[in-house]
């Protein structure tokens, strides 16, 4: 897999997680405490630190972008 595909896949997973935490099913589980309330906090985390992988990622594929630029 190359560092675009990989970036890309993280941005879809994001999207997707972001989504989940938008969402008003998993937001009543949550207000009712059907589950743990700290489901909420994890699932921030996920966010946050897939960010931070995505972040990693992206200077590698700037930096390929930007050699073959100069190519």
């Amino acid at each position: 897999m190359s560092p675009i595909e990989i970036l890309k896949t993280f941005n879809s997973c994001y999207v997707n997680i972001q989504a989940i935490a938008q969402d008003e099913n998993w937001l009543l589980l949550i207000a009712d405490k059907k589950i743990d309330p700290e489901a909420a906090t994890h699932l921030g985390d996920v966010l946050h630190y897939l960010n931070e992988a995505m972040d990693c990622v992206e200077e590698i594929v700037e930096v390929k972008f930007n050699q073959e630029s100069e190519s």
